[in-house]
């Protein structure tokens, strides 16, 4: 087509351009969270069940132990108050061979009888994966009856860990946590992936544009002209479907957002109220997982039938036949942007913050929109040959819905189920949704590589599926 030779070089620049603005945004957004992530080697505290004595200027405690962090960003540890409010300062250090760690001093009248404190390092303490540290906890003034004491096991005695009272070894361990993060293999050549890709990409479009001025055509390039040719049909369908969905509807378009509002709403009480739900942001949590589960349901249904639906127009009218599964899915997706608004009124409502991370929420919706459209192709073609398919969806897409945490937290999960839990597409979307909205931060790059993986894959079985079968519609329907 015309429209495409006087344009195509024109797209290429746009092209090249558009992935380094979009790989320098994504890099200022995603923040550390491109080059580290949530330590696994985090200590968790032992089950104390009494103090040591009050820390003096006559007793200090020294608690070793052997870092398997790559970085420590804070410690927490708990203290016993006795019940009064005690005046002073106790100094807690965290030391490697001699070298000062991390150097502060809590206000005793602040701590609360047994619970734990969290001491902050001015920023993460590195290179500390596998060595040996010291958590020393000292005063200069503190006297009896108006002091504090670690709390501690007197009997557990831990690989790697040994518990000094005034420089003498004895058995126990004080109860203290750490927390930490670990860097992301390779994250620190994000910059060499960014030119190799951007140079792979430069090359693909300049061999693109030789092969179209010799007259071949690539998939792209048909891809390109059929979008054009079909622009304006594929509008009127997607215009169709949306206005079919609310015709003769008191509320109409208010159903959108009326839905995942009192679906939240009947869930939130029945998971936070009876059976005691104790996730944080409860509300923002089950809407967020509604709204997008809502959506791939509703979209993969509505494809599931959008082949046998349009028999009259397929026999008649030569087109595509894909454009029918994938309009449906468009349709949907009005209506997901439409339900993201009382999304963000729940947000605003609950005092979630909202970040720049949000700028990557539309990564993980054109994922689960590439991931419907390759269902969506592979259903309306078996829907074709197998009549039931619509009937098995619907117990299907119900499995589905208890499989994926919508309502519940995935910590209820048992460990040794996880690897066949994390199968589940779905997951990785809604985890991905979540991270950003409830947390304000970007995901780990794995997370999105597992989000691309997941679209990618179905995408493709749908497509080799769908062009396998289509030309077999006419006889079936």
């Amino acid at each position: 087509m015309d429209i495409v030779k006087s344009n195509l070089k024109k797209y290429s620049v746009i092209a090249i351009v558009a992935y380094f603005v979009l790989a320098i945004l994504f890099h200022n957004v995603a923040g550390n969270e491109l080059y580290y992530k949530a330590s696994k080697g985090n200590l968790e505290s032992v089950q104390g069940s009494t103090s040591t004595y009050e820390i003096t200027n006559h007793f200090n405690i020294k608690q070793t132990f052997v870092c398997k962090s790559d970085e420590i960003e804070y410690i927490s540890l708990q203290f016993a108050t006795f019940g009064r409010m005690n005046s002073g300062n106790i100094n807690v250090k965290l030391i490697n061979n001699d070298k000062i760690l991390m150097d502060k001093n809590l206000d005793v009248s602040t701590l609360i009888d047994c619970g734990f404190v969290d001491i902050y390092a001015d920023n993460p303490i590195s290179n500390v994966q596998g060595e040996l540290l010291d958590i020393e906890i000292t005063s200069e003034f503190g006297e009896n009856g108006n002091a504090v004491a670690p709390w501690y096991n007197p009997t557990l005695n831990i690989e790697g860990q040994q518990l000094y009272m005034n420089s003498e070894k004895v058995n126990g361990t004080i109860c203290f946590k750490t927390f930490g993060r670990d860097h992301i293999k390779y994250s620190q050549y994000y910059w060499e992936f960014v030119a190799i890709i951007g140079a792979v990409l430069a090359i693909y479009l300049i061999r693109l544009n030789y092969k179209y001025k010799n007259g071949k055509k690539g998939t792209i390039i048909k891809f390109i002209e059929s979008s054009i040719k079909y622009k304006f049909l594929m509008q009127q369908l997607v215009n169709r479907d949306f206005k079919a969905k609310y015709k003769r509807s008191v509320l109409g378009i208010c159903w959108s957002f009326l839905n995942p509002l009192l679906t939240m709403l009947v869930q939130y009480i029945v998971f936070s109220t009876i059976f005691k739900s104790d996730i944080d942001n409860y509300p923002v949590y089950l809407l967020s997982g509604i709204i997008l589960f809502n959506f791939f349901t509703e979209a993969v249904g509505m494809s599931l039938t959008s082949i046998v639906g349009n028999a009259t127009l397929i026999t008649k009218v030569y087109m595509p036949k894909s454009i029918y599964p994938i309009t449906k899915v468009l349709s949907s997706t009005i209506n997901l942007l439409i339900s993201m608004i009382p999304l963000y009124i729940v947000i605003i409502i609950m005092n979630v913050k909202i970040t720049k991370a949000t700028l990557l929420l539309p990564f993980v919706i054109l994922c689960v929109i590439a991931f419907c459209i390759g269902l969506g192709l592979i259903l309306s073609s078996a829907m074709v040959f197998f009549r039931d398919t619509q009937f098995l969806w619907g117990v299907i897409s119900l499995l589905w819905m208890y499989a994926t945490p919508l309502f519940y937290p995935e910590t209820i999960i048992p460990a040794q189920f996880m690897m066949i839990y994390k199968l589940n597409p779905m997951y990785h979307f809604i985890r991905f949704f979540r991270i950003v909205i409830l947390y304000g931060t970007s995901p780990e790059p794995m997370v999105y590589f597992q989000c691309l993986l997941c679209a990618g894959v179905m995408l493709l079985i749908g497509s080799i599926v769908f062009k396998k079968t289509q030309d077999k519609f006419v006889l079936y329907i």
